[in-house]
């Protein structure tokens, strides 16, 4: 999913990583193998957020889904693998249902 800056903000606020912004280098290439998605990286590698559907929170959720995992110790490369859910959800707008 792509996220709007306050959607951006929120993750941020929930997960622990960061968001590629869109003129990094990187995002034409990732947005050309994984489609149109805000990027994250984090610890373990590459994540995204896919629309999630849950009845315990209200509002508009995303679950991160991972990517790729970092294939060197100096996290300056990632092994893309088929898309994995973490099942961490996100609340990126509480308001809405």
């Amino acid at each position: 999913m792509k996220l709007n800056s306050e959607q951006v903000k929120r993750t941020m606020m929930q997960m622990e990583a960061e968001v590629l912004p869109e003129d990094h280098p990187a995002v034409a290439r990732l947005n050309s193998v994984f489609g149109d998605h805000t990027f994250f990286v984090d610890r373990s590698g590459l994540k995204v957020l896919e629309p999630a559907e849950t009845r315990d929170i209200e509002g508009e959720a995303g679950e991160v889904v991972s990517l790729a995992e970092w294939s060197d110790a100096t996290l300056t490369s990632l092994q893309p693998h088929e898309p994995e859910p973490t099942g961490v959800i996100v609340v990126l707008d509480p308001t809405k249902h």
